[in-house]
């Protein structure tokens, strides 16, 4: 059962606190974040000002923007019920489900789906220009359809879109106007499984490679000194993996955590600085960060992030509820004072 929030703390919270939000990617574990979004979005004192996302966290960004945009909190949280539906109905003619022995024992992975085992080989030889030649992706309707990109473009809130250009493999950060439906699907683009989105003459893979999320414009650009950030990928597993799909998905976990983790790194030493230098150092030093995650998550097996099904992204938003419900209580009355996040921890490199 979810920890009760301390309601005559927070309650008690009327002056509003600008905070940002960095959000993770994940593929349909980005379901997770919805819930986390939807539980913070019933704090009035909570004023978002700027979100960084990545992959399904920039989907849930733009959603969140745009419906904020029509509605205020209430319209923001309608706008992410009514994307994760159309996820999910899109899934059902989707080849990636579960097999039956799977759904018996509830287990959300989908290992042993004899179409996924064909599908995740054929990934591994078969270029996706050859198996997808057409470049077909459902999102690209759900994104149009659920997602005002003109609001977008004069919403008071700051959003941040990675994605990663193939030539370099540097990041490019989409702002407000510069979003398109191609600028998301650009920062979730898992090169295995779909073509590079060209945008300006350049091609773009996933923005995990670069950033997952990239927390310096949060720092750059905006006035909220609190950053919450919202974290989908297990950063530690207990044991060695030994099957193939098992080392290569801990490489795509190690590969897609390592720009935060530098990032985070270069803000935990600038928070034991005394004079951080520039003005820019010192926004580092006295930022408050705040980390919001599930050790549930990481009973997932990586297959489950191409699942979903009603029932998988339900469990998924309403653990996100839960996690966020804890975090509130727990920690609620620090935000706005001091960081909740372990700094230390993460210099000692036992961040879990």
């Amino acid at each position: 059962m979810a920890a009760e929030a301390d309601t005559s703390t927070l309650t008690a919270r009327t002056e509003p606190l600008l905070v940002d939000l960095a959000l993770q990617g994940g593929g349909s574990h980005g379901a997770y974040t919805w819930g986390v979004l939807d539980r913070l979005l019933e704090e009035p004192w909570l004023q978002i000002e700027g979100i960084s996302g990545t992959s399904a966290g920039a989907m849930n960004a733009a959603v969140l923007a745009s419906g904020h945009a029509h509605g205020g909190a209430v319209g923001a949280r309608e706008a992410l019920e009514r994307f994760w539906h159309r996820v999910a109905e899109a899934a059902r003619f989707s080849p990636f489900r579960r097999g039956l022995f799977d759904v018996m024992l509830g287990r959300w992975t989908l290992d042993h789906s004899p179409l996924f085992v064909a599908l995740d080989m054929m990934a591994r030889l078969v270029s996706p220009y050859d198996m997808n030649p057409g470049s077909v992706n459902p999102l690209r309707t759900i994104l149009a359809d659920t997602i005002d990109f003109d609001a977008l473009r004069n919403s008071r809130i700051k959003l941040f879109v990675t994605a990663t250009r193939v030539a370099n493999g540097q990041a490019r950060v989409f702002r407000n106007a510069d979003l398109t439906p191609d600028a998301l699907l650009a920062s979730a683009c898992l090169p295995t499984l779909f073509q590079a989105v060209e945008i300006d003459g350049d091609a773009y893979w996933d923005g995990g490679y670069a950033g997952n999320p990239t927390v310096t414009p949060l720092v750059r650009e905006t006035d909220a000194i609190d950053a919450i950030l919202v974290q989908v990928n297990p950063v530690e597993r207990a044991g060695t993996p030994r099957s193939a799909r098992e080392i290569i998905n801990r490489l795509n976990e190690i590969a897609f955590n390592a720009p935060l983790i530098k990032e985070l790194r270069m803000m935990a030493l600038l928070h034991k600085v005394a004079d951080a230098g520039t003005e820019e150092g010192r926004r580092w030093a006295h930022m408050r960060l705040h980390r919001v995650h599930s050790p549930k998550l990481a009973t997932l097996g990586s297959s489950s992030k191409l699942n979903a099904e009603w029932a998988f992204i339900a469990m998924l938003r309403d653990e996100g509820r839960s996690t966020a419900d804890a975090f509130l209580a727990q920690h609620g009355a620090q935000l706005g004072v001091e960081s909740t996040f372990d700094f230390e921890a993460l210099l000692e490199g036992v961040l879990q």
